[in-house]
């Protein structure tokens, strides 16, 4: 009988102490934008200034921008200067050897991508940067690049969008 009191005491002390902390889930992955002050987005295009060019990565990347802004916040883009402005340009595209092999021949590959991102908020002056985004990926030096490129293009532009999205609208 003592032994169903004391686990009866266990019990209730420990859903008391339970209790005394609360559990809060933020559904909206960090993101913190007033809303009430930021309605509108707008995205400037992303000019290619790097020494090799990739046609299509400009407007690719312009438009990735636009769409994860549109998908993942409630603010609308504008085609005019919203409350809050994303420009820049694309400064590197680059492939060169990143691990040599017996022989001096490049056993990988690596691929790398590099925007520079000017944000300006006209309602939060105090948060607006001017940033370099980098990130690449390397492949197999025995895998022909253009048989990979749209592949790791799409992964390194879709990496690039977060770090940039988090540096502008996330409280970590």
């Amino acid at each position: 009988m003592s032994r169903i009191k004391s686990i009866l005491l266990s019990l209730a002390l420990l859903l008391l102490a339970a209790g005394c902390f609360t559990v809060s889930y933020d559904l909206t992955g960090g993101v913190n934008i007033d809303y009430s002050k930021i309605q509108t987005v707008s995205v400037q295009y992303f000019s290619n200034r790097a020494s090799r060019i990739e046609p299509s990565l400009s407007q690719n990347f312009t438009d990735a921008l636009k769409d994860y802004l549109e998908s993942n916040t409630k603010l609308r883009v504008v085609n005019s200067i919203g409350d809050v402005d994303f420009s820049g340009e694309i400064t590197d595209y680059r492939i060169e050897a990143a691990a040599i092999a017996a022989g001096d021949v490049a056993a990988k590959t690596r691929f790398t991508i590099t925007l520079r991102v000017k944000y300006t908020s006209s309602v939060e002056p105090d948060k607006s940067f001017d940033t370099s985004f980098s990130r690449y990926r390397e492949f197999d030096s025995t895998t022909d690049f253009s048989s990979v490129e749209a592949s790791l293009t799409e992964e390194i532009i879709d990496e690039i969008i977060e770090q940039i999205f988090n540096k502008a609208f996330v409280n970590w």
